[in-house]
């Protein structure tokens, strides 16, 4: 294992983001800050507490996962596309480096960073709600391992992206929605028995739903099946990013 490559990418990734500190870390907080001045204000007053937490409280979980998928997807997929689009990729490519050291490398920056707004988050919030957290533990090893994954997928799609469009199609018109959808601002079991059986296929449902147990104890799915639709996303992602180094797909072209 090349230990200079890894903290050569990590720490150009790394430092990337401190230069445009404002767009990566205070606008991310802002938005957060906002969601609780609307959702908070309009539908607290309205909705007291779900599962007999307050629903401010309630919300954090789902706002910390909202922000770390949508983040972990944007650092990671410009990350590998940026030196696509300039040609430098190919003096990575060239380079004496394994791609399982290329992969570390900038899946571990943008998940550093994602791990970094979900603290952020996490002390922002604590300054609008109470907040209770029953298995700190578990909380921070589903925190890390969810930046990882979601990561690791986009970094797939930087490398399946072909111009600066493509980087927003997911995230914008697929995660955006699965976690509005997820959960986030709601219990799944208010919803109606036929719909409470739809969003099960969510995906996004059962990432919410371990992480908000990790707060308060409650949870819409059980956190075992929760952790096994986990690590098998993160399996899928690692095949493909293996397939993608074997086969070149758009590296090499």
């Amino acid at each position: 294992m090349n230990l200079y490559a890894i903290r050569a990418i990590y720490t150009f990734e790394m430092a990337r983001t401190f230069r445009t500190l404002l767009q990566s870390i205070v606008s991310p907080v802002i938005s957060t800050s906002l969601y609780f001045v609307v959702f908070g204000g309009a539908i607290g007053s309205r909705i007291t507490s779900i599962d007999g937490v307050g629903y401010g409280s309630f919300i954090v979980p789902g706002l910390i996962m909202l922000t770390l998928l949508m983040q972990s997807i944007s650092n990671a997929s410009f990350g590998i596309f940026f030196p696509k689009f300039t040609g430098t990729i190919y003096e990575l490519l060239s380079a004496p480096v394994s791609y399982i050291e290329v992969v570390v490398g900038y899946v571990g920056a943008a998940a550093t960073k994602s791990i970094i707004l979900g603290v952020l988050i996490l002390a922002t919030s604590n300054l609008f709600v109470p907040i209770q957290i029953l298995h700190p533990l578990l909380m921070i090893a589903f925190l890390a391992l969810t930046a990882a994954t979601f990561s690791l997928f986009g970094f797939i799609l930087g490398i399946w992206a072909d111009g600066i469009e493509k980087l927003q199609i997911v995230p914008l018109l697929i995660i955006t929605p699965l976690t509005f959808l997820g959960g986030s601002f709601y219990s799944v079991k208010m919803l109606p028995p036929l719909w409470q059986t739809i969003t099960l296929f969510n995906p996004v449902v059962y990432l919410i739903s371990c992480f908000r147990w990790s707060f308060y104890g409650k949870s819409d799915v059980s956190v075992s099946l929760s952790l096994s639709m986990t690590f098998f996303f993160l399996a899928v992602c690692l095949t493909a990013v293996w397939w993608i180094f074997k086969t070149g797909y758009r590296l090499r072209t």
